[in-house]
């Protein structure tokens, strides 16, 4: 593609002057140590092997997560819980560290599942959901953020869980709690970390919230002090390096975990990593550079799923890479409709941002 490389910066670029370092140690998640202490948020739909695969290329994170996986779902094997084994695909093969999240509300079918990914797929980190707020999960299963209304359930789940993968560290995901009139993320974190887990992340929103509003650190540091020895993880609006080095630096945490920024920026986990250290903070990619990474991001899923329905599968990345650029709006149009290569190199070569021309460069070329 004909594009220029040297082009305006977006408005969320950073500067490529360094930040100001600050001190961070590494996270110890049982034996593991995480570091940078930058962790990758585990994302239905979105964080497969295709997309870890282009964050590790550019590196900065310290531990990369899958898509969330049912528990029954991996148990049973069968219907429309299918999708949960798809979402263990490469698993096995890849580079460690890699944590695996799951969801359930039955402690022996979470204990017998995550046993499983112990010591067959001998992931790095265990993960359990106790956050999420999608109806299926939450209401119609009972379970992701619904739990939060019973610490001493999710202390039996957690400690049943530990005993079945031990020595594999087995962490926890939560919320601050299902509504702002009910924040039980204290009595939660105590009971998760009674139960033996290794580490805990805090999302600085309710359950009612979904993912509108702003994160409330101030809430998430709360927590802090109820824990005596296992790492805080905060998460929730980290979409820039300042707003991650912000987050150590104002609030006591020993990790950060970017969610959905990094789904059309999977570079800004390096950019992070270099301004934790205080290095010149890595540029945003020139929109021709995107460009390509669009490119490979659709030839790495269309190699795992065919073209029809690996194509249908990029709709969703496609418009995560366009958003916030000029020209969106008809990118993404025709993008959710894309059904070949040849369909989907064309939308990108046609309608993919491309790079602003100044008055004078345009009077140049006259």
């Amino acid at each position: 593609m004909n594009y220029v490389l040297d082009i305006p910066q977006p408005e969320h670029a950073t500067d490529a002057a360094p930040l100001p370092a600050t001190r961070v140690q590494p996270a110890r998640i049982g034996p593991l140590v995480v570091d940078p202490p930058i962790f990758s948020a585990p994302l239905a739909g979105f964080t497969d092997h295709a997309w870890r695969q282009i964050v590790r290329d550019f590196g900065g994170v310290g531990l990369l997560a899958t898509e969330m996986v049912s528990a029954e779902g991996f148990y049973y094997q069968v219907g429309g819980m299918k999708g949960c084994i798809e979402r263990l695909w490469g698993v096995k093969e890849e580079p460690r560290p890699l944590a695996v999240q799951m969801w359930d509300n039955d402690p022996e079918t979470l204990a017998w599942a995550c046993r499983k990914l112990a010591f067959e797929y001998q992931v790095s980190v265990v993960d359990l959901n106790f956050g999420c707020p999608v109806r299926k999960v939450s209401e119609k299963a009972e379970s992701g953020s619904h739990l939060l209304r019973f610490p001493t359930k999710v202390n039996e789940i957690v400690a049943r869980v530990v005993k079945a993968c031990a020595p594999v560290p087995v962490t926890a995901k939560i919320r601050l709690g299902c509504t702002w009139d009910s924040l039980t993320a204290k009595d939660v974190a105590r009971a998760v970390e009674d139960a033996g887990a290794a580490a805990l992340t805090v999302h600085g929103r309710v359950a009612a919230d979904f993912f509108s509003g702003r994160a409330n650190w101030e809430r998430i540091a709360e927590v802090k002090p109820v824990l005596r020895r296992i790492p805080l993880i905060g998460n929730g609006d980290l979409n820039s390096p300042a707003a991650i080095l912000n987050a150590f630096r104002r609030y006591p945490v020993d990790g950060v975990m970017i969610g959905r920024a990094s789904l059309g920026r999977p570079w800004l986990f390096q950019q992070a990593a270099r301004a934790l250290k205080g290095e010149s903070a890595m540029p945003e990619p020139g929109l021709a550079e995107q460009a390509r990474l669009l490119l490979r991001h659709q030839r790495l899923i269309v190699e795992r799923y065919g073209e029809e329905s690996g194509n249908m599968l990029m709709r969703k990345f496609a418009c995560c890479y366009a958003q916030g650029r000029p020209g969106a709006r008809a990118f993404r149009g025709r993008a959710s409709r894309c059904r070949t290569n040849a369909e989907f190199e064309q939308i990108v070569r046609d309608l993919f941002p491309k790079p602003r021309i100044s008055a004078d460069e345009t009077d140049e070329r006259r």
